[in-house]
């Protein structure tokens, strides 16, 4: 299996602070992770009319409730500590990405080299949007929570003909409710979405637990994203959905296991077990002393480790035959 791509969703569990947003790097490097990811916006009142309401998931993060706006406006990054964060990264040897969630926040992620362009559940009816991300043919991750495959599939129309190839298109299966209950993941449908758009495919989790995205990977996922915090008792609307760090570290090393041992699906005796053979099983054994000239029978033969003589599947060729010498009871018979 070819590696796969995680991807540590910092978010906005930073709260507004770039120091935070900077100790979130260093962990997501101290975890092995390929990517750490930030949301980025223009401000509140670019992505949120005034009159839109948290989330319920929302308010029983936060404890309690007030616009969308006045919850973004005090856990928000201003554009401009992302080139810092972008370098940072670098830095440290982590690459970066963000989600743009509006036009403006399009343009200035572009600019920063990014090895992708992330998507969210959210953007992907939003045709003015998608058409102008597709027009910077930067490779596209798209989640799809809340979405039919309808909506999946006029998504992938609106950027494939405004210059993106579907090779340049990765869909993540996903579930828009923060923690989502382990009976909503629906891991099958991630391979609904490879058989019906034959992308690339991956998992966006936002469960409990490292179980589901392990599990994802083991079903074919090629890409991994998941939230994380430093502390996942600090205020804000994502932090109780998140991993903590040794969490996130546990998540990535079990992915790596599952890589190895998904293997290439050819069916051989591996190197590590070619020694047990002998070992494990069984051989046409003299069950009693037998007699030079005696025939092989039913009755002085037996089946019993080791694995090194004439294999029982030869039991029918044996039986019946001229002993051609003396053989003590628990002997390896030789033909």
């Amino acid at each position: 299996m070819s590696h796969v791509i995680i991807i540590a969703e910092a978010g906005v569990n930073h709260n507004g602070s770039i120091e935070m947003a900077k100790s979130l790097i260093d962990a997501a490097k101290a975890c092995d992770v390929d990517y750490v990811k930030f949301q980025t916006t223009k401000g509140p009142e670019a992505i949120t009319s005034k009159f839109a309401q948290m989330a319920d998931y929302q308010k029983k993060n936060l404890n309690q409730e007030e616009s969308q706006a006045d919850m973004l406006r005090k856990i928000l990054l201003k554009m401009e500590d992302f080139e810092d964060l972008n370098s940072y990264c670098s830095k440290k040897g982590v690459k970066f990405m963000s989600t743009p969630f509006d036009l403006d926040s399009i343009d200035f992620l572009a600019g920063l080299n990014m090895d992708f362009m992330k998507i969210p559940s959210g953007e992907i009816t939003n045709l003015p949007y998608l058409r102008k991300i597709a027009r910077f043919h930067i490779p596209v991750i798209m989640s799809s929570g809340m979405c039919t495959l309808g909506d999946i599939e006029a998504a992938m129309n609106v950027l494939t003909t405004n210059g993106l190839k579907e090779s340049e298109i990765s869909l993540l299966h996903c579930n828009t409710e923060y923690p989502t209950p382990f009976s909503d993941v629906n891991l099958r449908a991630m391979l609904t979405l490879k058989q019906c758009f034959g992308v690339r495919v991956g998992y966006s989790d936002h469960t409990k637990g490292i179980e589901v995205p392990i599990a994802a990977v083991a079903m074919g996922a090629e890409i991994i994203e998941k939230h994380f915090t430093l502390d996942r008792t600090l205020p804000g609307p994502d932090h109780v959905a998140s991993l903590e760090p040794e969490e996130l570290k546990a998540m990535v090393d079990s992915i790596r296991n599952i890589e190895q041992a998904l293997g290439t699906g050819m069916k051989k005796v591996t190197s590590s077990e070619q020694k047990n053979i002998a070992i494990a099983r069984k051989s046409i054994i003299a069950a009693r002393d037998i007699k030079k000239g005696e025939l092989f029978s039913e009755t002085n033969l037996t089946v019993k480790r080791p694995g090194n003589g004439i294999t029982p599947m030869r039991w029918d060729d044996v039986i019946g035959k001229m002993a051609k010498r003396d053989f003590v009871e628990d002997e390896l018979i030789e033909l």
